[in-house]
């Protein structure tokens, strides 16, 4: 029975030339009308056609109502593809509009840019593609827009790392806290997570203000909720890695102490690992060099210039009118540590300039004018010019641990080989000690003392660096395993190894 009611509801092709109807998405549609007849019966469809249309088209006969039938299906294809056209232009615009915003927020640039963008987006428009202008006018890029774009993609990019996190096997921390401009601490807690098939995942799991105080506690507390709230066990926890403050290492009231408490308290079997940011050490190393007293004078000349508006002005006149290759020398920033060594070479550079500028403002210069100075400024200059090389060579997303390492020996091989290079009187990896040696008497030239630095800081940088030592047989494994001593691996590899 319930066979034959299914065949009398099927749509017969004879229909639309009798009744023009037409089968659409398993309804019938009127091509005159385009009304959809709930239920596939004939008696719903001809008492349509006789009630609405009859009268219009009871005189054409069967090859006349065929045609008319071919020409408004062809009417009725046309008007779906428009639609369809319709809104694959407005997912375009959509997907444009989320686009905008992903490079806006990745710029750190401020919302409203978007508009800005979109003025100018219009202008191209009329001028390469004008009959596309009403395209681009729908790529919505007001403020309010790209905020909310924004806050989806931070959202969808969550969502991603919740649903990566499930397959992980094991994961490392990162936390930072540092102070803004407005001197609110910012804490800021990254993830690192590998999979059963060795595929990292790096991303910032969170970015939190803290106005109140920063202890050890309260720092463990927004890291705790953070790796609650993503779902992870405490146990594929495996490593821990912070800017080596108090607060962050305390082995009792500090983030590491309490981290270790937290996981004994899961049973956590595992064993966690603890770093102290490779990049932060590396720029404590540079204060073994002791010398302050240069980049304090040369800081003072800068905040001279630079101050005022004045006598900024008018160094910078004063640049070019000698037909100075630079126009102007930048602010040194502590907390930026690459900037260091651009404002010691910029004045290194403009060295006679700055002096002649300062003479005519009537200040002595006479300790800019020192031999013993103009070495150590030289000195400084190079020697932190190759630690800016090294403190780049350290950045950068999907770093490994081993390649940091590696950098970091390979400098400390370079600080014996440049040690022996300044006993010998041939500086020839230091450029601006070059150029100073060509002005000054060589016996005059201060190697022994410079030597003696070099080797203070290749001591830094090993006393540093010991904890990296200590695991220097896992980071062999690791970047080379088909030259590790199978006897002294682990057991549980022993093996795979072989």
């Amino acid at each position: 029975m319930a066979k034959r009611k299914a065949e009398n509801r099927s749509f017969l092709d004879k229909w639309e030339a009798e009744y023009l109807f037409t089968y659409v998405k398993d309804k019938p549609v009127c091509l005159v009308c385009g009304v959809n007849v709930a239920v596939s019966k004939e008696y719903n469809i001809r008492r349509h056609y006789e009630t609405k249309h009859h009268d219009k088209y009871k005189d054409l006969d069967m090859t006349q109502m065929s045609q008319k039938v071919e020409e408004m299906k062809r009417s009725l294809v046309s008007q779906q593809n428009m639609f369809k056209k319709a809104t694959s232009q407005s997912e375009a615009a959509v997907k444009a509009s989320y686009i905008v915003a992903a490079e806006i927020a990745k710029s750190a640039r401020p919302f409203n840019e978007g508009e800005f963008m979109k003025k100018c987006m219009m202008k191209v428009c009329d001028l390469v593609c004008p009959e596309k202008k009403q395209a681009f006018s729908n790529v919505s890029l007001s403020r309010n827009t790209v905020a909310d774009r924004t806050c989806d993609l931070a959202t969808n990019l969550y969502d991603q790392l919740m649903e990566k996190g499930k397959d992980f096997v094991a994961f490392s921390l990162a936390v930072d806290e540092s102070c803004d401009a407005s001197d609110t601490a910012q804490l800021s807690v990254f993830i690192r997570g590998v999979d059963s098939n060795l595929c990292v995942t790096e991303e910032l799991l969170e970015f939190k203000s803290m106005h109140g105080t920063t202890t050890g506690k309260e720092i463990f507390e927004e890291v705790s909720k953070c790796v609650t709230e993503i779902k992870l066990p405490w146990d594929k926890l495996v490593g821990l890695t912070t800017d080596g403050v108090p607060a962050m290492c305390g082995k009792k009231s500090g983030l590491v102490g309490m981290v270790r408490e937290k996981m004994r308290e899961e049973n956590c079997a595992g064993e966690l690992t603890v770093y102290h940011c490779i990049i932060h050490q590396e720029a404590l190393c540079a204060k073994a060099l002791k010398m302050e007293h240069v980049m304090t004078t040369v800081t003072q000349v800068v905040n001279f210039i630079r101050a005022k508006g004045l006598n900024h002005r008018q160094f910078k006149s004063f640049l070019e009118e000698c037909g100075s290759e630079y126009a102007d020398v930048p602010y040194h920033t502590e907390v930026r540590w690459l900037s260091r060594g651009k404002v010691l070479n910029r004045c290194f550079e403009l060295r006679e300039e700055i002096c002649q500028f300062l003479e005519t403002k009537g200040k002595d210069t006479a300790e800019l004018r020192e031999q013993k100075f103009l070495c150590e400024l030289a000195f400084l200059c190079d020697i932190s010019s190759h630690l800016d090389a090294l403190n780049l060579q350290l950045q950068g997303r999907g770093r490994i641990i081993t390649d940091m390492y590696a950098a970091v020996r390979a400098f400390k091989t370079k600080l014996c080989l440049w040690e022996n290079q300044m006993l010998q009187g041939n500086p020839c990896h230091f450029p601006c000690c070059q150029s100073i040696k060509a002005q000054i008497s060589t016996a005059v030239f201060p190697w022994a003392q410079f030597a003696e630095k070099l080797s203070v800081l290749a001591a830094e940088f090993s006393r540093r660096f010991a904890d990296f030592d200590a695991q220097k047989c896992k980071f062999e494994l690791l970047s080379n395993p088909f030259a590790v001593d199978v006897e002294n691996a682990p057991t549980n590899i022993q093996m795979e190894l072989i």
